[in-house]
């Protein structure tokens, strides 16, 4: 495996005798969009990541809020600052808040007085099938929700954006109006099966905003089990409409871990990238994440 540095751009860490996972406790049922979890239903600390990154250069990670209960957004906060101080990691920390939430501009800066915070993630898939959808309605089309988008910014906070595609078309007029505030796409945009073509023109839509990245992670998430070709159509797709300069490998771990290794996960992203320069595989897999989550790493 060529040594390439990584900086890993989506992590979940957990402790589950402290904070609770809703999605993480029994029962344990496969209809959801995630299928079940319970294999990854026990604490996973920097040690379990490091195990399961292997020989991989990892250089820095970047921890994404893990479904924690929605009252303890600010307890895992505190939590991973606390644990990055003393360990090293996560490097960053992307927290969650609920942006309709009309006390939101407090737990904003609450979380941003800790210095590894960097953004703020409120998943928000809605998809009309009920196997798939995350949220029982569309809330991005709220007010509400908008207005709290529009706060980020005052407190230097960027956004991971998780949600379906057929969202995204509305979603970029949004985005469009707030330049100030960076957006980090998740795992590729969740194209579910037999929906490419929406998939796509809604990538291409945000696409369009030069704030706005992309992750190159998930690839079980809506395609179980996965495939290496299908994972590259994905991968070579979203590369082809953000560029190497805005796009970043993740691993996603330990969700991730339901749908295969971390070996070969990175594996995949390593052969279906082998083509691009040097340059641009250093940028996809450690500088880009390294840049655009200010992390301030020497690669």
């Amino acid at each position: 495996m060529e040594k390439l540095p990584f900086v890993d751009a989506h992590v979940h860490l957990w402790d589950l005798d402290r904070i609770r996972y809703p999605w993480l406790t029994p029962p344990f049922a496969d209809d959801g969009p995630n299928g079940s979890v319970e294999a990854i239903a026990k604490t996973y600390l920097p040690g379990d990541y490091r195990a399961d990154a292997g020989d991989w250069d990892v250089r820095g990670i970047v921890h994404v809020d893990a479904g924690a209960e929605p009252g303890a957004a600010l307890d895992e906060t505190r939590w991973l600052q606390a644990m990055a101080d003393y360990d090293g990691l996560p490097t960053a920390i992307v927290a969650f808040a609920d942006l309709s939430d009309p006390d939101l501009d407090t737990l904003l800066a609450d979380h941003a007085v800790h210095p590894n915070v960097r953004g703020i993630r409120h998943i928000v898939n809605w998809h009309p099938d009920s196997r798939r959808t995350y949220t029982p309605r569309d809330m991005t089309q709220d007010d509400a929700w908008g207005g709290g988008y529009a706060r980020l910014a005052e407190h230097g906070l960027s956004f991971d954006l998780q949600a379906y595609p057929g969202q995204f078309p509305a979603l970029a007029q949004l985005i469009e109006r707030h330049p100030e505030t960076p957006v980090m796409i998740n795992h590729m945009g969740m194209c579910v099966p037999g929906e490419e073509g929406e998939w796509r023109e809604g990538l291409a839509a945000l696409a369009r905003l030069p704030h706005v990245a992309i992750k190159l992670s998930g690839i079980g998430f809506t395609h179980r089990p996965w495939t290496l070709e299908q994972a590259r159509t994905l991968v070579l797709t979203a590369i082809d409409l953000f560029g190497a300069d805005r796009s970043m490998v993740a691993s996603d771990f330990p969700t991730d871990k339901l749908f295969g290794s971390f070996a070969a996960t990175l594996g995949a992203y390593a052969a279906i990238t082998a083509d691009f320069s040097d340059g641009e595989r250093r940028a996809m897999f450690a500088g880009n994440a390294n840049r655009l989550y200010r992390l301030g790493l020497t690669l």
